[in-house]
């Protein structure tokens, strides 16, 4: 078996640099290709392709093996190059009886054409020679231009920076060199947040997803709708409490205004959602998961406690009274009313809200398993 290594020039600059036609066969031959076209163009890389070319047959030729050292070159016209390679190749097999090939190159653009020797010879190997000081640029130059050849990122990178080179300037003028800087800042965060959360993706699915769901007579599609409804109101509320509250006392206060007035109405909002999931799962053959069945007492717990630290936080600044709890007549029991110190209504909502957290955990823990014990009990009789 003989081994042909080929050094492929698709330009056919070697063989025009050192004025001799193609191929170029042997050992001899191509260390004076080597001189010829180091002396025409010391900085050409395909010096450093013949080399390698060299080196890998003495490599080959050590180890006991038959080699064949060759340069084939092509064309300016790419057609006319394949055709070339493809006849050079074709004559090398013929007079020299190779049955596998290592091929040499220098560039990306040669090996478009290691195909047209694949088709003719076993190739073992590729060999791609890069000079060193030159490793960097070229490989940078070849991935901006796999960059650039792809569509999707050229849309996803180069729209949003064309339009920020466009709007920048008229930002800058118009409003300052603040303005215009938060603005881009801005826009390329919410872009990112965009792209990172795969909203475009969910926005893309989500129309056919609701017609489906209006179709088929989810009831969950009501209960989202009326769970929006809730939350919009719950941050109205929201808003109301806060004005009354003195601007000048920070952001704390006013945040937790705003969460004790407006956490009632978004619990009811997540619990009407839960509860329509909970339906659409309950109407179907299969089990209910788990998760479902928790999250309405997740959502009551949560509520719970973030209601019961903004009360806290509020009733310690003074903002909101304290809470008391009215005297009760129950028979015989008389119980008088008194007031809760803010540290007793923050406990005595945390433990409520753990308390329920837990009964939820046991009951979806119960009610989730039910059908998995009757089909083994079904199973064992």
């Amino acid at each position: 078996m003989s081994t042909l290594v080929v050094c492929l020039d698709r330009s056919g600059a070697i063989a025009e640099a050192a004025g001799v036609s193609p191929p170029v066969v042997g050992w001899e031959a191509v260390r004076s290709l080597v001189i010829d076209v180091g002396l025409a163009d010391p900085e050409d890389s395909r010096v450093n392709c013949l080399l390698e070319t060299l080196r890998v047959a003495r490599e080959l030729r050590d180890g006991n093996e038959a080699v064949t050292v060759a340069v084939v070159t092509g064309g300016a016209d790419a057609v006319g190059a394949g055709r070339s390679i493809a006849a050079q190749i074709e004559a090398l097999r013929a007079a020299h009886a190779v049955d596998t090939a290592i091929i040499v190159t220098d560039s990306a653009e040669d090996e478009r054409f290691v195909p047209v020797i694949e088709s003719r010879l076993s190739v073992d190997s590729v060999d791609r020679v890069v000079v060193r000081q030159a490793r960097d640029i070229e490989s940078t130059y070849y991935l901006l231009k796999q960059f650039l050849g792809d569509e999707e990122l050229r849309q996803i990178t180069l729209v949003p920076l064309g339009l920020a080179l466009i709007v920048f300037p008229v930002l800058l003028a118009s409003m300052g060199p603040v303005v215009a800087v938060a603005s881009l800042t801005a826009v390329f965060g919410l872009f990112l947040l965009y792209k990172g959360l795969g909203i475009d993706s969910y926005r893309s699915t989500l129309s056919a997803n609701l017609r489906g769901a209006l179709y088929s007579g989810q009831v969950s599609v009501v209960t989202y709708v009326v769970a929006v409804g809730l939350a919009l109101v719950g941050v109205f509320v929201g808003v109301l409490g806060v004005s009354g509250f003195d601007s000048g006392g920070g952001v704390l206060v006013p945040a937790m205004g705003f969460a004790y007035d407006s956490i009632p109405w978004l619990a009811m909002a997540a619990l009407t959602a839960s509860t329509g999931r909970l339906i659409d799962e309950a109407i179907r053959d299969e089990p209910v998961p788990t998760s479902s069945l928790n999250l309405p007492f997740g959502v009551i717990a949560l509520g719970l406690v973030v209601r019961g630290f903004s009360a806290y936080f509020l009733q310690r600044s003074a903002a909101m009274a304290h809470s008391t709890v009215p005297s009760l007549d129950v028979g015989t029991v008389s119980v008088e009313g008194f007031t809760l110190a803010p540290i007793q209504q923050l406990a005595a909502f945390v433990v409520a809200g753990v308390v329920i957290s837990l009964v939820g955990v046991r009951a979806s823990t119960r009610f989730a398993g039910a059908p998995e014990a009757e089909a083994d009990a079904e199973a064992t009789d």
